[in-house]
């Protein structure tokens, strides 16, 4: 047996070399991403192991098949960049690793909650020119707040967990809805209900192209007047244009995104010193009442391992049994 990884991060080889030895298992590291140029170092491994954040078209997979890979394991929990028809069309499992740290996620959500309700930002820029004065940056207090939270499985229901230690009211919206939840009287009917009631809504939930703007300006108008958005789940769930003219009409008093639904050409690149050709996004980063971080939500010592370990796990497993339980494309 022998896989091969791809996009490998310096903090993720020693949790990579850990598994292999204790395997006994040849896992081969490649520090590129998975494209067409790089595809052919495929041959001859059972499995490949790859990011979310790649870009994997049709072809892939015909030619992945033709060169004996038997599984596709994404070492995050996100597939919906992943043609999964056209994996199972050529026999080629395809895993994720569900939840490697829900934790580190809705902490993360709420850290830039706390940074927007502070004006930390505002507060750091003006520090930075030996301004200390704090008059006109006045913060707000979440135990006052009602929550509305749009998704409620793991990350969703950690995120409620923190926000009850601060004292603030919830108000959820899940077409599936947690029985537990459900008992204690959190769940709202629709999402148009919790935008009427949430001073600040967080987004934990999954996405598909069904799900594309979720939040638009519809949506928008519907809220309150000074809301408060939070995206640590995917950036195709915000329409960015409508947003960023309610940042700057005020009907949205504040946006922490850790997503942005452009940002494949953007997140984890080094761009300094080259211009950003999208308007939008550098619009976006210009108005002072957003926090705009690269997708690191997850970026944890504890999530790293979980993602490393399990996406290896996944695909041990589809190749000696032939499944595994996080399998994504199963008929």
């Amino acid at each position: 047996m022998k896989m091969i990884a791809f996009s490998v991060r310096d903090d993720e080889e020693p949790f990579f070399r850990e598994w292999s030895t204790k395997n006994n298992i040849q896992v081969d590291l490649i520090k590129d991403p998975l494209t067409d140029e790089t595809m052919d170092k495929i041959n001859g491994h059972d499995a490949v192991l790859a990011l979310q954040t790649g870009e994997y078209p049709k072809s892939l997979f015909n030619k992945a098949q033709s060169l004996g890979i038997k599984v596709f394991s994404i070492r995050n929990v996100g597939v919906d960049n992943v043609d999964l028809k056209e994996a199972s069309a050529n026999n080629i499992a395809v895993t994720n690793v569900p939840a490697y740290s829900p934790t580190a996620i809705a902490e993360f959500s709420v850290t830039l909650l706390l940074q927007l309700l502070r004006k930390i930002d505002n507060f750091r820029k003006r520090s930075e020119q030996q301004d200390f004065r704090w008059e006109g940056n006045v913060g707000q207090e979440i135990h006052d707040k009602t929550i509305g939270v749009i998704g409620t499985g793991r990350i969703g229901k950690a995120a409620i967990s923190i926000y009850r230690g601060f004292g603030a009211k919830i108000v959820a919206y899940d077409p599936y809805p947690d029985s537990k939840l459900a008992a204690e009287g959190i769940y709202v009917d629709s999402k148009e209900e919790l935008y009427q009631k949430a001073d600040i809504i967080t987004l934990h939930m999954p996405a598909s192209l069904k799900d594309k703007h979720t939040i638009d300006a519809q949506a928008i108008s519907e809220m309150k007047d000074g809301v408060y958005l939070i995206n640590t789940a995917r950036g195709l769930l915000i329409d960015t244009a409508a947003l960023i003219d309610g940042l700057k009409s005020g009907k949205v008093a504040g946006a922490g995104l850790d997503t942005y639904e452009n940002e494949s050409p953007l997140f984890n690149h080094d761009l300094r010193g080259k211009e950003i050709k999208d308007p939008l996004f550098n619009e976006l980063r210009e108005l002072e009442n957003v926090i705009v971080t690269p997708h690191v939500a997850f970026y944890t010592d504890t999530a790293v391992k979980n993602m490393v370990r399990l996406s290896l796990n996944s695909a041990k497993s589809v190749i000696e049994t032939g499944t595994a339980d996080s399998i994504v494309n199963a008929e």
